[in-house]
């Protein structure tokens, strides 16, 4: 970072660290305990596909790989903006094991050049009430953010748990402080 991007207000793009999210079963004891929610046991993966052969054999790599490992097959989804997602279950009770598979899918794209079609991976939660709960993870930016759809129904947020939430699990998991990258993730499988 030079003197002139100082200057002139530019930045350094913040590298990715995929191992933020081994954080995420020492959040989910902190969210239990403080709120009552508890991991659903479903995790997701949102990519931009890429086209070629080479994307495809890694997509299927990932596939057979976490395929290889459950007894329920990954699903793979498209959304209306065009976004695939891959979802992942594991039980409710064993959260390592599906942040591993999280782990492993941004890790085979990143490592085979497709880390820029990485958008988010997120874990999911539930309390007593029905009350869902997402721990969002912003590839780019590599911080965490809640996001949590109002028990009503429709695409409106519960803003008032997103920030309980958010001061609940700062000291566990890197927490993005721009509220505006606080993206909603409507319909997003597993929430």
């Amino acid at each position: 970072m030079g003197f002139l991007d100082t200057l002139l207000g530019r930045t350094k793009p913040v590298k990715p660290d995929l191992d933020q999210l081994f954080g995420l079963p020492s959040a989910a004891i902190t969210l239990e305990a403080a709120a009552g929610f508890k991991p659903t046991g479903l995790g997701s993966v949102c990519f931009a596909a890429a086209e070629g052969g080479a994307f495809a054999q890694v997509q299927s790599d990932v596939e057979a790989l976490l395929n290889a490992d459950q007894g329920h097959p990954v699903e793979i989804s498209r959304d209306s903006y065009g976004y695939t997602w891959l979802l992942s279950r594991q039980p409710a009770d064993d959260l390592v094991s599906l942040v591993n598979d999280v782990h492993a899918v941004n890790t085979a794209l990143q490592d085979n050049g497709f880390g820029p079609q990485l958008l988010c991976s997120l874990v999911a939660f539930q309390n007593a009430e029905g009350q869902k709960l997402a721990l969002v993870y912003l590839y780019k930016r590599g911080t965490f953010y809640p996001f949590a759809p109002a028990k009503s129904g429709g695409e409106k947020r519960n803003n008032a748990l997103e920030l309980q939430i958010k001061a609940m699990i700062g000291n566990d998991l890197k927490v993005e402080q721009d509220l505006g990258r606080w993206f909603p993730v409507w319909g997003a499988p597993g929430l």
